[in-house]
């Protein structure tokens, strides 16, 4: 069968060999209409034409111009001389309508009869064969006859499913009435095209003899119905055109049309890849394309067309043309019929068009190479050539990855040897270079016999060689010696995947590879060509890459350093990698190179990890500090920083992240480095003192799109390790500094405000007792600065800071040096801290020049405390201190994590660590609530008004004059006060641990009022009182129940009822076990807070009532077991209780009258009666004047 499909294939493609079609130059000419053209036509091409030119010439035209009248005379003269215009004259005399009538009843009967072939009413009583009767009918009846054998092949076309058959038909076999036939079905076409549409015409003309011949005549003389017909066959065409014989008939037509109107060939080819059908065809016309090509050097229509198709990004496509070439494989038939064989031809004669053509085939010694540098016995690749070669290399790599292409044994060969050629020095020629390789690792199978191997031994040896010379003459930084470097790494490591990764992407196509088929190439790289330590040794000898950013792509030296020490090959052969990567981080700048992070994360594993357990102490050596320091010189942060920063920003950060990282990972480390005998150390604190760690972050937040990921990389660091850095209003505080306010600074920034120097603001201080105006007007001038520019008046700044604290100085003064700090704590917070702090010391430490460090701070942050006193009442200066002092709190966690040391147990550090902590911030709060008690000047000046304290929590006492509230709220201590309670908020929120420990250690009770009501996290208390209450000490039961008093007023919750009532429930069983003694300490304070309970919570009356009368029993028998009559007051608490209106207006009367009467008593049990009666007063009154 399929010698018999070859045998039908081979004659469709001859059938059409002896007749002549039309030329591209006639059809152009149709095209156009050009009469002098076909004027010029010999007359077989003009016979070819006739049935378009005499209807032309006889039909009305649509187009009455003078000029088209003109060129209408001379077709007609063209006309005259031809003999067979007389009959296509006839057959256009023909009544065309009868006919489409009787054509149509034909077609109905053929459906009714289900397509047989029985009766036909065009074609009646046929006597004798069709040649025949066509040769002696006239003209209606060779239109019949014509007409009714081309309808019972569109039928039969219709009726077969896509099953291709050949019908056999006398009337377009016969070479005699060829060109009758031809000029019958021209007309017919063209005047019933309802009928006969021209797609279906020419879909049925492919399954007759001569079929491709009578189509272009069609088309000729319809030249407009070009694109449509072949879109049409193309639509209607196979998928795969080379499987079967209807499919090769097909493309060979269309080729026939292409070759007619070659200006369309590509076009049609367009609409082969659109429709994925006809992949021979597409091949088969670019193959004519390319003929009739000029010939160039650069790369051939061919070769982009299917590398495009194996390439590019449609699936579909790839997929299609892939089965084209494993099908035509699968054939074997090599021969010239073979459209895939033909393409296969031609990408070789390409190929070895571009080969060197002096070439020896002798193996060269190393010593003869070495005598005559300068000669080579392999001629080079021509530079205008390189290109090419490396288009093809590509291609054969898709074809035989993708596509699945096996090469014999000339392509092998041929193939070898041009990747084995040796390119100029030119950017064209590394990328050659690169392919070469790749390929080489891709299809070691190219390589069989030894001499062939040997032959790529060499030139990997010359690639080696060369490596540097093409780098310098080249000028590009990502040469072919890094990927070899880092494809010997991977074998030495066994990473074959990683191998493969990169063969594919340099390549630039995903094909498979199986990892077996590398093993011959690793012998000969890891045996015969790099061992481990010489590539160790020749990775440190590389030189950096020079301004090293992600624009430079491809292999770089970077990374085969980066996989070198993942491996750990440095440390195992004692090679030092610390200066290369040094020098190379020094050598980068934006946009930032991906591998860079990875490079330095590995470089500090490979500092702290020893690289085996049988050698503790194979670990490269850290950076050094003073190398670090370089980086970081002359780094001010003002206007001239780029002209004495030595190193780039990019540089700058990466180094920074590098010893944040180190000093992370030796954290994380801890239980492994104590193993060690010699121990990396930590950097020294002084180190990072004099890194300006906050000027970088906000620099790197301006760059984010050029340094990727390591702006979030930095801030994750900066959390981890100096929390203080990243305090919330700090972030607040910059957007605002670096917002529009910048541009409002740049317009108001006069030349006055730029001159002003260091020197002058500290004449400016030094002038303050008598001259305020100069100094108000330098700072309001240097307000307009950048917090870069501040940066030089930091010292003065902080230095002149205890000058401020004398009375007389301007409010205004010291807010705008307060906001002057907050712009320099953006950029400069731990130096400005420490400068702050020594600054406001107490007189005597300053005359004693005691000086703080940064680690003294860090170690007791209660120092920021320890300042000169006036500053508890300085709200600005405070609102400084606090800032320090909240930051240092802070920082002193991580810092603690090392105090532990690592041989204590992880459960036994972390609990010291916390309970430190804990300590620490408890002692802070502590502190700080004794700052906002009143001192005794204080007291004194408000001896006059109620107590500031007692005024924000009473509501029953008399009211204190307007002027004299607004004196109390508006001082310097209220200030400060919000101040500090702004600060524990922020703190127990943090951790409300703290409110805790606080609370158990107790403070003065006058401070309840100002915490409850000041510091809004304080209904945390809420979950902890009951448990306070419980505590065997009286003074917290006592503190406790005070507490809840404020909190019931502030907080009127469902929990503090609850709470409430478990007091009253204490206090009602501890009236029943204590003494008189502690009965009076218990009850004199926490009495009081029952009137707090019952104006929060009014149906807690009659427990506090009952609870009062029973008190006031248990006093009363305690006075009569000492013979008192105590009866009146009994008597006078069950009337308050029974009757409370009625005796309410007598209250304050009796209640004045018995405290006089035993006013001079000082037994316990009576003061505390009067104090029970004195609390039932108040809660009636309170009752009273609520309702």
């Amino acid at each position: 069968a399929i010698k018999e499909q070859t045998l039908l294939a081979g004659a469709a493609m001859a059938e059409c060999s002896g007749l002549q079609f039309v030329s591209p130059y006639a059809f152009e000419a149709m095209q156009k209409v050009d009469v002098v053209r076909l004027a010029a036509l010999s007359d077989p091409e003009l016979r070819l034409l006739l049935p378009c030119l005499v209807r032309m010439a006889l039909c009305a035209p649509a187009d009455q111009s003078q000029s088209w009248a003109q060129d209408k005379k001379l077709i007609l003269r063209l006309l005259s001389g031809v003999e067979a215009v007389n009959s296509i004259v006839a057959l256009l005399s023909v009544d065309f309508h009868a006919l489409e009538q009787d054509a149509s009843k034909e077609q109905q009967l053929r459906h009714k009869l289900g397509g047989g072939s029985g009766e036909s009413i065009l074609v009646s009583q046929l006597q004798h064969g069709l040649t025949l009767e066509f040769e002696h009918s006239d003209s209606p009846r060779r239109l019949r006859l014509v007409l009714s054998e081309l309808l019972a092949i569109m039928n039969k076309v219709s009726e077969s499913n896509g099953e291709f058959f050949l019908k056999s038909s006398e009337l377009f076999e016969s070479p005699v009435y060829l060109e009758e036939a031809a000029d019958v079905l021209c007309i017919l076409q063209a005047e019933l095209p309802s009928l006969l549409p021209i797609v279906d015409v020419a879909e049925a003309l492919l399954h007759v003899k001569n079929g491709a011949w009578f189509l272009c005549l069609l088309v000729a003389n319809v030249p407009d119905s070009f694109n449509e017909v072949c879109r049409g066959l193309i639509k209607n065409g196979e998928r795969q055109d080379e499987e079967s014989v209807g499919g090769r008939r097909r493309t060979e037509a269309l080729r026939h049309l292409c070759k007619m109107n070659p200006s369309q060939a590509l076009r049609v080819r367009g609409m082969v890849v659109e429709e994925c059908h006809l992949p021979g065809l597409g091949v088969a016309l670019t193959l004519d394309h390319t003929k009739n090509e000029s010939p160039d050097d650069g790369v051939s229509d061919l070769v982009c067309f299917v590398s495009g198709l194996l390439l590019g990004t449609n699936a579909k496509v790839r997929t299609w043309f892939g089965t084209f070439i494993r099908n035509g494989q699968q054939r074997k038939r090599d021969n010239i019929s073979s459209v895939l064989w033909q393409m296969r031809r031609q990408l070789l004669l390409e190929l070895m068009g571009i080969l060197p053509t002096v070439r020896s085939t002798h193996i060269v010694e190393e010593a003869d190479v070495d005598m005559e540098p300068n000669v080579s016995v392999y001629s080079g690749l021509k530079e205008e050539h390189v290109v090419k070669a490396s288009a093809l290399l590509r291609l054969y790599c898709a074809l035989m990855g993708i596509a699945g292409l096996k090469p014999t044994d000339e392509e092998a060969e041929q193939l070898l040897q041009l990747m084995t050629s040796r390119p100029p020095a030119t950017p064209a020629g590394v990328r050659f270079v690169s392919l070469s390789f790749c390929m080489l690792l891709a299809f070691s199978t190219l390589v069989s016999t030894p001499e062939q191997e040997q032959l790529m031994v060499m030139w990997l040896s010359w690639m080696i060689k060369e490596e540097a010379y093409f780098e310098s003459i080249s000028g590009v930084s990502a040469s072919f010696g890094e990927m070899l470097l880092l494809v010997a790494m991977y074998f030495h490591s066994n990473q074959l995947s990683a191998i493969i990764d990169l063969v594919c992407s340099t390549l630039g196509m995903k094909i498979v590879i199986k990892p077996s088929s590398l093993s011959r190439m690793k012998t000969i790289f890891t045996q015969e060509i790099f061992t481990e330590q010489v590539v160790t040794a020749h990775a440190v000898r590389v030189p950096v890459t020079g301004n090293l950013s992600a624009n430079i792509t491809g292999f770089l030296p970077i990374h085969c350093i980066y996989q070198l020490l993942k491996s750990r090959s440095f440390t195992k052969h004692k090679v030092s990698i610390k200066d290369w990567i040094y020098r190379q981080l020094c050598e980068t700048t934006t946009p930032l190179h991906p591998q860079l992070l990875p490079l330095i994360d590995v470089y500090i594993n490979s500092i702290l990890t020893p690289a085996s357990k049988s050698n503790p102490e194979a670990t490269n050596q850290p950076v050094t500090e003073q190398e670090i320091l370089n980086v970081f010189q002359g780094l001010s942060g003002g206007e001239n920083t780029r002209l004495t920063q030595r190193y780039s920003i990019t540089t700058q950060l990466l180094v920074l992240y590098y010893v944040l990282s180190y000093e992370e990972a030796l954290l994380a480390n801890t239980k492994i480095l104590a193993a060690m005998q010699k121990k990396p150390k930590s950097y020294s604190s002084a180190l990072m003192d004099q890194i300006p760690i906050k000027y970088l972050i906000r620099q790197a937040q301006g760059l984010q799109q050029e340094l990727g990921g390591l702006h979030s990389a930095l801030l994750r660091l900066l959390a981890t390790n100096y929390p203080h850095l990243c305090i919330v209003e700090d972030w607040i505080c910059e957007e605002q500094i670096t917002g529009t306010d910048v541009l409002l600074r740049r317009m108001l920034l006069t030349n006055i405000a730029k001159n002003h120097s260091p020197k002058q603001l500290q004449e400016a201080f030094s002038m303050l007792p008598g001259n305020h105006t100069q100094l108000m007007q330098i700072l309001e001038h240097l307000t307009l600065l950048s917090a870069g520019e501040l940066i030089p008046y930091a010292e003065v700044l902080t230095s002149n800071m205890n000058r401020l604290l004398n009375a007389g100085v301007p409010r205004r003064i010291l807010q705008t040096v307060n906001k002057l700090w907050m712009v320099l704590n953006t950029v400069m917070p731990r130096r400005l801290w420490v400068m702050t702090v020594n600054a406001l010391q107490p007189s005597v430490k300053i005359v004693r020049q005691q000086k703080y460090t940064q680690n003294d701070l860090m170690i007791d942050p209660l120092i920021v405390l320890r300042c000169d006193q006036r500053v508890h009442r300085s709200p600005p200066l405070m609102d400084i201190t606090l800032h320090m002092l909240n930051g240092y709190l802070l920082d002193i966690r991580p810092s603690q994590n090392n105090a532990m040391g690592p041989e204590a147990p992880e459960v036994t550090r972390e609990e010291l660590k916390n309970a430190l902590l804990a300590a620490q911030d408890s002692a802070a709060v502590q502190i700080l609530l004794e700052i906002c008690l009143p001192t005794e000047e204080e007291k004194a000046q408000s001896s006059n008004t109620h107590s500031l304290l007692k005024s924000v929590h009473s509501t029953t006492g008399p009211k204190s004059p307007e002027l004299e509230e607004e004196d109390s709220l508006l001082c310097n201590l209220r200030e400060v006060q919000c101040l500090i309670c702004c600060l524990l908020h922020q703190m127990y929120i943090a951790d409300p641990n703290i409110v805790k420990l606080v609370h158990f250690q107790g403070y003065p009770c006058e401070l309840l009022a100002l915490t409850v009501a000041g510091i809004p996290s304080m209904h945390i208390c809420l979950d902890f009182i009951p448990e306070l209450i419980a505590q065997p000490e009286l003074e917290k039961q006592i503190f406790a129940i005070q507490l809840l008093s404020f909190l019931c007023i502030q907080y009127a919750l469902p929990k503090s009822l609850s709470v409430a009532r478990l007091a009253i429930n204490v206090m009602g069983t501890l009236l029943t076990v204590l003494t008189q003694s502690k009965r009076y300490a218990f009850f004199m304070p926490t009495l009081p807070c029952l009137v707090s309970f019952c104006q929060a919570f009014p149906p807690l009356y009659e427990d506090i009532m009952s609870l009062l009368i029973q008190i006031g029993q248990v006093c009363a028998s305690d006075v009569a077991t000492q013979t008192r009559d105590f009866d009146p007051i009994i008597t006078r608490l069950q009337q308050l209780k029974e009757k409370p209106l009625e005796v309410s207006g007598l209250c304050k009367d009796s209640s004045n009258k018995s405290f006089s009467r035993d006013i001079a008593s000082m037994d316990p049990d009576v003061r505390l009666c009067q104090c029970v009666e004195n609390t039932i007063i108040e809660i009636i009154n309170m009752s009273v004047s609520g309702v």
